[in-house]
This record gives C-alpha cells, structure tokens and sequence, in this order.
C-alpha cells in the first residue's frame, strides 16, 4: 500500500531570491491564465494539444524555461479536470493568487540542508526549516509535484511525500479500538484491554461558539474590511481544527500501536443529516471536520503499521452492547446518558457507541477469519 502525506516546510530566501521567485511565480501566473482561456475556448485537455498551441508563447512571451511551460500546462489541465468530476459547469478558471507547481527533480530538489528551485533567472538554493522532516530523508520515502506557497509575506513549501508500506493481515491483528466521534467528546475509543478514554470537547466547543459569534457580527456590518475580518477568521479557524485533528489522531494511534483494527463510523452524509436540527444548533453539529480526522487516523494508522475499517453508524447509540436490545428510547441525548429498556445497562453515551463500534470490529475479525 502507498501512503502519501503533505509535509509543509518553511523556506528562507534571501531578498535577491525573493524577486526571482516572485518573477517567477508571476510569470507562471500568467501562463496558467493563458492556458485557461485556450482550455477554456477549446475545450482540449490533452497535453499533446496544448503543447502545440501554446508553449511556444509561454516559452516567448512570459519567459518560462522548458519544464516550467509544462508544469503550466498540467496545472491548468489537473484544474479543470477537478471541475469536470466535481459536476460543476465549464467555466472559464481564473488564476488570482500566485502559483508554481514544482516537478521532483526537474523543477526542484531537496535534501537536508537546502531547497533548490529552478526560477526564470535559473536555479537558486535556499536554506529551509528541517525540523520535522527528517523522517523523510531514511530513502524510503518519495516526492513529488510540489507547490511553492506565499503567504503573509513567508515562504513556504508543500510537498506530497509518499511510502510503500506492507499491509497487515488480520491474522496478525493484536486488538481492537471502537472511535466514537461527537460533539461533546471530539473522540470516545473502547479498547480491548475494556478501558474506555475520552477526547472532551468542551473547549473545542467554547471555541466554536466564539468564532460564530465573530462571524455574526462580521456578517451584519457589510462592510469591505468586515469581509476581508471575516475570510481571514475563516482561514484561521480552518487551521485550528486541522491542528486538533491532528493531535487527537496522534495521540489515538500513539496508545494503541502497532496491529490494532481502528473502527470508525461511516459519516458520509451526516451534514445532509445533522442539517435537520435546529439552527441555532446546526453550527456546532455541522462544522467540525469530522471526515478530515477520520483520515487523519486511517494513514497515522497505515504508518504505524495498524488496519482502519468504517462502518455503518445506525443504531451505535441505541443498541444495549450488553444485551443487544435497540430503542431510541435507549438513550437519553439531552443527559448524555444511555439506559437499556430491557437489561438496565447504564452508561455515557458515547461510551456506548464505541462500545459498539468495537464489537462491530470483533466481528469484522471472525468473519475474515471463517468464524459465522
């Protein structure tokens, strides 16, 4: 199995190499625009094509190098390909921020010390922040198609990084970790040895209900700075839960290791779901990026050498994992509290979803191996 990661790194040029890359940048800026309106009136995605119609003037007009016109091209091509697949109509792409797509070896190399890109005034060598990738230099690890990123006047590098790995059988699977996600505890995980440990969100909610109020008033003022306050709380708030997400699934592959099968609910569609609660409710219910964690945990898994299975979510909740009786009467969701009907059993709530999703785990066991 191939397992691929963004490792985003933050480069140090000098004044002199910021206007090369900022020349350069442009330039590819302007190609992808040109690009985009042949693509556009054309309709040709195929590189062969475009390399006819179009790379000699990138080559004249813009002074792109080789490799560079090329890049230009599969940019504009993996572009409009995103909008084709996501159904959305054939409209003309406008290329507003600057970019640069880098191709390993060709438009840029990399190894412990020094990032070298190649630029419209040739190629420079710029030192970058090495903590963290480290990892990446053992050999096992491949790069490829980077993107060289400016924002609030840094520099920075993100790089998909990929590694094959062996996938374990489930002969050799040791446990098993039921995760529960939710809005009061982000993450509920029931583990083999019967412990249970809990991910709060309380915090993480108090947070939330910050930045809505914000965006409340952001919204109500109308005002241009009011708009760019608004895209820019956006931006940061995006960041925050990509950090927590990060953390929480660290920290849950980090306790259980190696030859562990992760069960996670199956959530696609739960924002056309939760989007029948109330709307002053629909904001917290909706806006944590539960699909990025369920990710995040699947190749943290991966690399540590750990299965990840998802599965379908109904009745987690309801169902007694005692006695197996199902009721929505089960669970009380305003006290977070689960009461079977039938046997008594008494638990938190989320406790009794990974609960389940653990046992639904156990018999993901039994059935790879022949067990009816």
């Amino acid at each position: 199995m191939i397992v691929t990661v963004t490792a985003k790194i933050k480069i140090m040029p000098t004044d002199r190499q910021i206007e090369a890359l900022h020349q350069t940048m442009l330039a590819y800026r302007q190609g992808c625009n040109l690009v985009s309106g042949v693509v556009f009136n054309s309709s040709e995605l195929k590189q062969t094509a475009l390399h006819r119609m179009t790379y000699q003037i990138l080559r004249s007009t813009f002074g792109l190098r080789s490799q560079m016109a090329q890049s230009v091209m599969k940019t504009v091509i993996a572009r409009y390909k995103t909008i084709r697949s996501n159904g959305h109509e054939w409209t003309c792409v406008q290329f507003k921020k600057p970019e640069y797509d880098l191709v390993w070896n060709r438009d840029y190399s990399l190894n412990a010390q020094l990032f070298s890109v190649n630029t419209l005034q040739g190629r420079i060598k710029v030192p970058f922040v090495a903590k963290g990738m480290e990892a990446y230099f053992d050999g096992s690890w491949t790069f490829g198609t980077a993107k060289l990123v400016w924002k609030k006047r840094k520099w920075f590098l993100h790089i998909p990084v990929s590694k094959e790995i062996g996938v374990p059988g489930l002969k050799s699977i040791e446990q098993v970790a039921g995760i529960d996600l939710g809005i009061n505890f982000i993450a509920t995980v029931y583990g083999s040895d019967g412990k249970t440990v809990f991910f709060r969100g309380g915090e993480l909610k108090r947070k939330r209900a910050n930045y809505k109020r914000l965006r409340s008033e952001l919204q109500r003022k109308q005002t241009p700075s009011s708009r760019r306050r608004l895209k820019q709380i956006g931006q940061r708030e995006t960041r925050w839960m990509t950090h927590v997400n990060h953390q929480v699934s660290k920290a849950l592959v980090s306790h259980f290791g190696a030859n562990t099968l992760f069960v996670l609910e199956d959530l696609t569609g739960i924002r056309g779901a939760t989007e029948k609660t109330r709307l002053k409710d629909r904001y917290v219910t909706v806006s944590w990026a539960f699909h990025q964690l369920r990710k995040m945990v699947e190749y943290k898994a991966q690399l540590a050498g750990s299965i990840t299975i998802a599965v379908d979510p109904k009745h987690t909740s309801q169902e007694c994992p005692v006695c197996g009786h199902t009721a929505k009467e089960n669970r009380d969701k305003a006290k977070h509290l689960f009461r079977c009907r039938d046997c008594g059993y008494t638990s938190n709530d989320d406790r009794i979803g990974a609960m389940n999703l653990y046992l639904k785990g156990k018999q993901y066991l039994l059935q790879g191996a022949g067990v009816a």
